[in-house]
């Protein structure tokens, strides 16, 4: 009995000693992302022309491949809500319900289905701390992008990681006084 007990505790020790010495996973850097898939959770408030502000959450997937997206948004249980395919040659939106819109301009699709300007256009160089256009970036103290301004839009990054070529793992985009989005960054995951 006792030679069974030393023998499954040493196999136990030996297993988790083997579990011990696997390498950390790499992960992407910031500068060599270009292609992506994140996984992150989102709490967003609005404030319409003339209503009073509105606040949604839930959780947000996101893919980006050579300027084309797809970010899949479900609620806090995780069932679907909204798919949104943008390319660019134009851009769709799918409801849970069925419904489907379709523009050439990804920015103004999601303005005639919420009524709000978001720049979905701008956000995957945004996501990386790029400009998406004419930007202005300040950097923090490991030289990594702390803040970026850019066509009224104020984009914070926060790190987990203290590497300098970190990617951000919360990011607060906001338009003073209209929109507030801010995102958990769960995963990044350099696309296949």
């Amino acid at each position: 009995m006792i030679a069974r007990f030393t023998a499954a505790t040493a196999l136990a020790l030996g297993l988790l000693a083997g579990c011990a010495t696997l390498p950390p996973p790499t992960l992407p850097t910031r500068d060599a992302m270009r292609d992506f898939v994140l996984e992150s959770r989102f709490a967003l408030r609005a404030t319409p022309p003339g209503q009073a502000a509105q606040s949604s959450g839930g959780r947000l997937t996101w893919s980006h491949r050579d300027r084309h997206d797809r970010i899949l948004l479900a609620n806090p249980l995780g069932y679907g809500v909204a798919e949104i395919d943008s390319a660019p040659n134009g851009a769709r939106l799918r409801t849970a319900d069925g419904q489907e819109h379709t523009s050439p301009d990804p920015d103004a699709l999601i303005e005639a289905v919420t009524g709000l300007r978001l720049p979905v256009a701008r956000l995957p160089a945004w996501l990386l701390g790029r400009s998406g256009g004419n930007a202005r970036i300040l950097s923090d103290a490991q030289g990594r992008p702390g803040q970026l301004h850019e066509a009224g839009w104020r984009i914070d990054y926060v790190y987990d990681d203290g590497r300098p070529d970190a990617l951000p793992a919360r990011l607060t985009i906001s338009r003073p006084g209209e929109i507030e989005l801010k995102l958990r960054i769960e995963e990044w995951k350099e696309h296949p």
